[in-house]
């Protein structure tokens, strides 16, 4: 086992306080959210490396997610980046004034829209996902491959619920 980290300082120190509670959900807690403000950090430093904001990646890798010819309804959109209608139609505007994405029409419905992925921006998601992964590999260095495993099946069991 390691030595000791901030939380557990954190804990001890509250425990020494307030020695009738019980602080076993901050171990565990505690620990995910001090990860998630790193994780957050590599994020948003792979995502500027290859210019975009976090905002921008989501929308763009959920078109690369689609698979060819990489492209979704705003609707779609909306479902995958749970934002609200008037946040994705800002997103999308500010995504083809960047000209990262376009809008077409839906050659299955005249009145329907599509927004699709351009080169520029396969380009740039292509290049965030693969910085991302690298940093996101440096994050888990200390794990071995069974542990992240095992880690990734305890925190999928958590986040069942949530999802």
């Amino acid at each position: 086992m390691p030595g000791s980290d901030e939380v557990d300082r954190i804990v001890g120190a509250w425990s020494r306080e307030r020695p009738d509670l019980d602080f076993a959900p901050m171990q565990v807690l505690s620990r995910v959210g001090r990860l998630a403000k790193h994780l957050d950090r590599a994020r948003r430093t792979a995502f500027e490396a290859s210019g975009l904001d976090y905002w921008e990646f989501d929308v763009l890798s959920a078109l690369r997610r689609a698979g060819e010819p990489y492209q979704l309804s705003p609707k779609a959109l909306l479902l995958q980046t749970l934002v609200s209608s008037g946040t994705m139609t800002n997103r999308i505007d500010r995504l083809v004034h960047r000209e990262l994405v376009e809008r077409r029409t839906d050659p299955h419905d005249g009145r329907g829209i599509l927004v699709v992925l351009t080169i520029e921006g396969l380009a740039r998601v292509d290049a965030a996902i693969s910085t991302l992964l690298t940093s996101e590999a440096e994050v888990l260095d200390n794990l071995s491959p069974t542990e992240q495993e095992r880690l990734a099946g305890l925190l999928r069991k958590l986040s069942l619920d949530f999802d």
